[in-house]
């Protein structure tokens, strides 16, 4: 994402900008509740950045209880590969939360519907899928809430009236305010697996265990067929170190912002 007025990290410390935040796979928040500061979450002056680290001294170490993963797939649904993602996940017996465009799944109905009955969680993606740091709050409104509406009237899935990741998470402070308006929680990611360059499921595999946090929330996309072929691999390893598959619903009720927002590092 570029912006000429960026909140960005330089050694690991957040430089301070007017408007515009930048979301890489190295920056935090993974999650913004609508209860979140945003100021004390994301600005680099002296007394946020204090708050910040009061608040890493006071965590402390935390139990294994943080040992839960969910797997969230963007974008779609789409014909050919969703089908065969979702009977890997039936396969493997593990929910998983499917981020949909709501254009896509008015287009794929049945699909969309397939998705929820088979006991994963459907949340917002937006309507189009445009970058909405580059949209007005009018026009965020309405991708939000239009997204909401098609998938709402498709699942029934309380998630899309309370969760959304906005696409590429490409987002600025005005777009974390509008959602925040509307009751949602924006879902980031603790790992970007990096599946959207195309890249073969050994090396996927590879960086997900190597980038492992408690607790977890994986960014993967639904239209990848190494991804697909990743999955049984991945899931084994995370479930012999200890770790449990949730969506990021049930993640939610089960740890608090903060912890997702500084996870613990983990060895799988």
């Amino acid at each position: 994402m570029r912006s000429l007025l960026a909140i960005v990290v330089v050694g690991g410390l957040v430089v301070s900008g007017l408007h515009a935040l930048v979301r890489t796979s190295s920056i935090e928040p993974a999650l913004v509740t609508p209860q979140t500061n945003i100021h004390l979450e994301f600005s680099g002056a002296p007394g946020p950045r204090l708050y910040r680290v009061g608040q890493e001294l006071s965590r402390g170490d935390r139990s294994d209880r943080l040992k839960l993963i969910a797997l969230t797939f963007d974008d779609g649904p789409y014909p050919v590969f969703t089908p065969m993602l979702l009977d890997v996940l039936r396969e493997l017996n593990i929910p998983a939360t499917f981020f949909l465009i709501g254009k896509d799944a008015s287009q794929w109905p049945e699909l969309t519907r397939r998705i929820e009955s088979e006991g994963n969680e459907v949340a917002d993606h937006t309507y189009s899928h445009p970058n909405l740091d580059e949209e007005s709050d009018d026009q965020v409104r309405h991708e939000i809430l239009e997204g909401r509406d098609v998938l709402w009237a498709l699942t029934k899935d309380p998630a899309v009236r309370t969760l959304m990741r906005p696409p590429h998470g490409r987002y600025n402070e005005h777009t974390l305010e509008v959602a925040q308006s509307l009751g949602y929680s924006v879902v980031l990611w603790t790992d970007d697996s990096g599946d959207w360059r195309s890249v073969p499921a050994g090396h996927l595999e590879r960086h997900l265990l190597e980038h492992a946090t408690a607790p977890e929330i994986v960014l993967l996309h639904s239209g990848k067929l190494a991804t697909i072929e990743a999955l049984p691999a991945v899931v084994e390893r995370f479930k012999r170190a200890g770790y449990r598959f949730v969506t990021v619903g049930e993640m939610l009720r089960n740890v608090q912002a903060d912890e997702l927002n500084h996870p613990l590092r983990r060895a799988i």
